[in-house]
């Protein structure tokens, strides 16, 4: 990876805000605020270190941070130099583009390294500055790193949280902390994926090159398996862009005959499917939202994973399974216990059963009872009052 020797000069004199989203569903999450600030306030000038969907709902976006993402310790180590390269370049441009507000979309390992770096400098408000610094979707104070609070009390000037248990999270310090509802949550908004009893089978191992690599073949073991005994089973991969797709399917294309088997398809049409195969990412809570059957598969280079078992405080990896720790809804493999015969027998279970989907269905009303409680605020606009854009 490399990154740029500077970002482009703002096309206008007055950056109203710069939004940094570095994963797939920070990108979606910012892309959601963005076309709802527009259309607010369409004069709004609005840059970002995003993604194709930011990109999309108007924004002019910087720098692709999210097809540069990584997950994962040693992945952020053995790509030390890129990103101390990025960080470097996005505080000369915030320095000299001067924003009105800058935007953190979830990512707390570059973007709260950013915040104090601009209070450091004296650009922050925090740090006697004029650019005010504010935070969407909070870190998972609650699964690991809980003392962040502390350093996010004294670079942030606002935080906006998804979740209303999480405002308990910052009770003990002096930050003002937001309840502004899950997008997936609103009435309005449109899932990427839905039930159909006579769908194929959705694989979907995630949206970053690294974790597809690791979690894929497991899912093509276990849908070979599966086709020994359905075989008329079909199988769906949704990909986000032609450099995901390519991988993908350089995996399918290794084993002969199951690209017959296997539609690779754009995830933005709308996916239909009756089980699904997944790793633990944002998708999971769609999938969950839409009372769809399946299993949860997780595998981590081995060094992130030791270290995750000693700093993860938390018995779920599925975000379902968290809200919903009573009777979670998704089995969940990880590791070793991820493998092609293991999610077979599982998905198994699931295909044959008639009333696995009635089970779903029911915890996915109680995951929706649990996500729409009144916000205090939605997000454009706790962002345009915290953000003085009104």
């Amino acid at each position: 990876m490399k990154a740029p020797d500077a970002f482009p000069s703002a096309k206008r004199d007055t950056i109203d805000l710069l939004i940094v989203a570095g994963e797939a569903s920070g990108d979606e999450h910012a892309s959601l605020l963005v076309e709802e600030l527009l259309e607010r306030k369409p004069e709004l000038s609005i840059s970002a270190l995003g993604g194709a969907e930011i990109r999309a709902k108007g924004a002019s976006v910087l720098f692709d941070l999210v097809d540069h993402s990584v997950v994962g310790i040693f992945e952020v180590l053995k790509n030390y130099g890129f990103f101390k390269r990025l960080f470097d370049r996005t505080l000369d441009w915030i320095e000299q583009s001067k924003p009105k507000v800058v935007l953190l979309v979830d990512y707390p390992g570059f973007n709260l390294r950013l915040a104090k770096a601009l209070k450091d400098r004296g650009i922050s408000v925090k740090g006697g500055g004029k650019v005010k610094v504010l935070h969407y979707v909070s870190p998972q104070l609650w699964a690991w790193k809980p003392k962040r609070r502390f350093l996010m009390e004294k670079v942030l000037d606002g935080l906006a949280v998804l979740f209303p248990f999480e405002l308990d999270c910052y009770k003990d310090v002096d930050l003002p902390v937001t309840f502004v509802g899950h997008p997936f949550a609103q009435s309005d908004y449109q899932s990427p994926i839905s039930y159909d009893e006579e769908g194929p089978v959705a694989l979907l191992p995630g949206s970053r090159v690294q974790p597809i690599e690791r979690i894929l073949p497991s899912f093509l073991d276990a849908f070979e398996i599966l086709l020994k005994d359905f075989p008329n089973l079909d199988g769906l991969v949704p990909v986000p862009d032609a450099k995901i797709e390519q991988v993908v399917r350089s995996l399918i294309d290794s084993r002969p005959g199951l690209g017959k088997k296997i539609v690779v398809g754009d995830c933005k049409r709308g996916i239909r499917s009756r089980a699904v195969l997944m790793s633990s990412g944002t998708m999971s809570l769609a999938c969950s939202i839409a009372g769809i059957p399946g299993v949860i598969a997780y595998r981590a280079h081995p060094l992130t994973y030791w270290l995750g078992r000693f700093l993860v405080k938390v018995p779920f990896l599925g975000m379902a399974n968290l809200l919903l720790p009573d009777a979670p809804p998704y089995r969940e493999f990880l590791q070793g216990a991820a493998n092609g015969p293991t999610l077979a027998a599982a998905m198994s279970e699931i295909i044959e059963s008639k009333d696995s989907r009635l089970a779903f269905e029911k915890s996915a009303q109680s995951l929706i009872d649990s996500l729409t409680q009144q916000p205090d605020r939605g997000p454009a606009e706790w962002l345009l009052q915290e953000g003085e854009l009104d």
